[in-house]
């Protein structure tokens, strides 16, 4: 049978590659302490995917008009925590490893394009032997700049690496993932295991329940006659 070239992939990081909530969770935590400050709302795995200080602002209880000047020490005394202690916390999804190698294997090209900060990408990727896999490592705070979006990262990464949105998919677990994707003319599969088990809100053109099934997945894509279902 004849087969085109592999498709490129695109992978969210938090909630599809890894799992990173107990150290996340945890730098909260400690952060809040530091500051005398008690969580406004339970620490739980809901809270991780939006852009940091985002999140700061909605568990500490600070809201849209809170104080600005907290707000920022608290972002830089996470980073300070998180970069040094908390990412040392964060482990694969189960079938990851084996997963992106058989991809990297059979010649995709993978990238990776998430909110999280570069740097603790970076340590974790390299800490969990993962990074070697990737063409690309990218986040919105690699401009100055940061990148207005998921989907404004999404559109410099195609841009930059040529790629061809009609053979390349966007694996994530959340509504931002999906939106990266369908801006941008990407295939999405949705990562409905981990964080995305809720779902997402459009449907996907493809659910992954198990990252273990993403090669089998990409390689019927991969054959010129068995396509991904049509892109909602």
């Amino acid at each position: 049978m004849t087969t085109a070239m592999p498709p490129d992939l695109l992978f969210d990081l938090d909630g599809t590659l890894i799992d990173s909530s107990a150290g996340i969770l945890g730098s909260f935590e400690r952060v809040l302490a530091m500051h005398g400050l008690a969580p406004a709302e339970p620490l739980t795995a809901a809270l991780i995917g939006p852009p940091l200080a985002v999140t700061l602002r909605q568990v500490s209880g600070l809201g849209e008009t809170g104080d600005d000047a907290l707000l920022g020490r608290l972002v830089e005394a996470f980073k300070a925590d998180y970069d040094s202690e908390g990412y040392r916390a964060t482990t694969a999804f189960p079938g990851v490893a084996d997963g992106l190698a058989q991809l990297a294997g059979a010649g995709s090209r993978l990238f990776i394009v998430t909110n999280k900060r570069l740097l603790p990408s970076r340590r974790i990727l390299d800490a969990l032997g993962l990074a070697r896999h990737f063409a690309g490592i990218h986040s919105r705070d690699e401009t100055e700049p940061p990148a207005p979006s998921k989907a404004a990262v999404t559109r410099r990464v195609i841009g930059q690496h040529r790629i061809d949105p009609a053979r390349a998919c966007f694996v994530g677990d959340s509504d931002e993932d999906a939106a990266a994707a369908r801006e941008n003319g990407l295939y999405f599969i949705h990562a409905a295991y981990g964080y995305g088990a809720a779902g997402v809100s459009s449907p996907p053109a493809a659910v992954l329940k198990d990252f273990a099934h993403l090669p089998g997945m990409v390689d019927a894509f991969s054959r010129e006659d068995c396509a991904l279902p049509e892109r909602p």
